[in-house]
């Protein structure tokens, strides 16, 4: 019987056995992908400083914290909401006089104070990859393909990504297309939620073509183009282009240049991952600046969550499992392992083979079919 004491806040849930085995499963192949990369992995602790998480990065918003005071410092403490700040601090700290530009990979869990209306979750495995102490074309497309290699190792088919440029209102603002400091952030809000009159309503309509200049790359970045008639945006375009180049047929590649949402922190270039089958976004990229270093950097964040969805939910395990009966030989079951073989040693007489999932039992020295 399940008391209330037995179950989880609203947001949290135990990963059983199959979930867990596939999670486990998409992680290790993603590392790897990201290792193959030449990306080092770090592992941040769970808990900080809340200034520290807060302070190295543009729009990290600390009520989605969880906090509380520090009993040895009385300092504020959070949970982690996002590791990306860690490996900033990583970065500007222990790994300050590490030569750049500075590949390091991650996976964890984050926690959120509440969830969100698009995702109940407020517990997420995150993993990702940041190359740091450089803010090129050349880093923009390494990190954009080492996030596909990642996706395509986990198992991922048909990926899509979509760009975006997270600085395209204040950069045509301060140009091409004047806009008042206080307007920006009305503008730059209307234009995220494709509102045509609300955007007029801001101020911004100058900036209404930019709600079309989107779809598919080839063509919305040509309709971009088309739209930049002072050449403000002409350096991102051709940066644009040259990404969508070294993806070639590995992705759908698809442009929305006004998308702010998830891109707070990010400077001139940002993306987002999706695969067939997922609800939502996969992960998320693109270039920022690390506060306190100043240092520019590019990287991605995948969601465990939406992937599984990607990859069809927990996969049943069919490796075969051998049944190791009371007094067996300790050096032949370790043999069967060392080859491959998953074993369930009995504990009583009573132990039934077949209903602890056994295909097999240890007759002597050799797996028998039960």
């Amino acid at each position: 019987m399940t008391s209330q004491d037995d179950l989880l806040p609203v947001g949290l849930e135990d990963a059983l056995p199959a979930r867990a085995r596939t999670i486990t499963s998409a992680m290790r192949a993603v590392l790897d992908a990201m290792d193959a990369h030449g990306y080092d992995r770090v592992r941040p602790p769970l808990v900080e400083f809340e200034h520290s998480l807060a302070g190295r990065m543009d729009g990290v918003a600390t009520r989605r914290m969880v906090r509380f005071t520090d009993p040895d410092s009385l300092r504020t403490l959070a949970l982690r909401s996002d590791m990306t700040v860690q490996v900033g601090r990583i970065a500007a700290t222990g790994m300050a006089s590490a030569p750049r530009p500075l590949r390091l990979c991650y996976a964890g869990d984050v926690a959120l104070l509440r969830a969100d209306q698009l995702d109940p979750a407020r517990q997420r495995l995150q993993l990702g990859a940041e190359l740091i102490g450089a803010d090129s074309v050349a880093a923009a497309s390494e990190v954009v393909s080492v996030a596909i290699d990642a996706l395509r190792a986990a198992g991922v088919s048909s990926i899509s990504i979509d760009f975006t440029l997270p600085d395209l209102v204040d950069t045509l603002a301060a140009t091409s297309l004047p806009l008042d400091a206080d307007k920006r952030a009305a503008v730059r809000r209307e234009l995220d939620t494709k509102d045509a009159g609300g955007l007029r309503e801001a101020g911004g309509e100058a900036y209404l073509p930019l709600l079309y200049a989107t779809g598919l790359f080839d063509e919305a970045i040509d309709k971009l183009s088309a739209l930049d008639a002072g050449g403000a945006l002409a350096s991102r375009i051709e940066g644009l282009r040259a990404i969508a180049t070294t993806i070639g047929d590995r992705a759908r590649v698809t442009l929305d240049p006004t998308e702010r949402h998830g891109f707070e922190y990010q400077s001139w270039f940002g993306f987002t991952l999706y695969g067939e089958g997922a609800r939502g976004a996969l992960g998320r990229g693109g270039t920022y600046t690390i506060k306190g270093s100043d240092e520019s950097a590019t990287g991605f964040s995948l969601y465990m969550d939406p992937l599984l969805d990607a990859l069809g939910g927990p996969e049943a395990d069919t490796r075969d499992r051998l049944f190791l009966p009371l007094g067996h030989d300790r050096d032949v079951a370790a043999r069967l392992r060392a080859v491959g073989w998953r074993t369930v040693a009995a504990v009583s007489d009573g132990d039934d083979a077949a209903a602890l999932g056994c295909s097999h039992r240890l007759d002597g020295a050799e797996p028998r079919p039960l």
